[in-house]
């Protein structure tokens, strides 16, 4: 018996689109990880980058459940002595909505090389509009 690794020629890339709107945050990340690892394709394989382009539009329109909403904190650390941040959800949704779908998705990637690789793989987008409609993008339903 042997494995099949998949060769450069193999690997064929697709571009997905998603819409945001009304979709809880947890449930599309997971799908959009997913896709992005390759991990819906039969000759997945973890060393190599076998995933798919995608595409989210509508990300001010994501949906948190419970009280997420309002206790919900990004954190970031400078590495300084009181260089602790903390920025609630609501503010990161009125500033720059994309960074919460980014921040959800680089949490369920891969850490290392190949993991950033296949994030650079993501567009997100605010709104409705994106700039991909050349690469004809198929609709994901979640």
């Amino acid at each position: 018996m042997k494995t099949l690794t998949p060769s450069p020629s193999d690997i064929h890339q697709q571009w997905y689109i998603v819409d945001a709107e009304g979709k809880p945050l947890g449930r599309l990340s997971t799908k959009v990880a997913t896709i992005l690892c390759g991990k819906h394709k039969p000759y997945y394989v973890p060393n190599i980058d076998t995933g798919d382009y995608v595409i989210v539009i509508n990300a001010a329109k994501v949906r948190v459940t419970g009280m997420k909403a309002l206790q919900k904190v990004y954190k970031s650390f400078s590495g300084y002595p009181d260089g602790l941040k903390e920025i609630p959800y609501a503010k990161v949704l009125e500033k720059h909505p994309e960074r919460i779908i980014e921040h959800a998705v680089k949490g369920m990637m891969p850490k290392n090389k190949l993991g950033r690789a296949m994030f650079k793989k993501l567009k997100v987008y605010p709104g409705a509009e994106h700039p991909h409609s050349a690469q004809k993008p198929i609709e994901l339903n979640i």
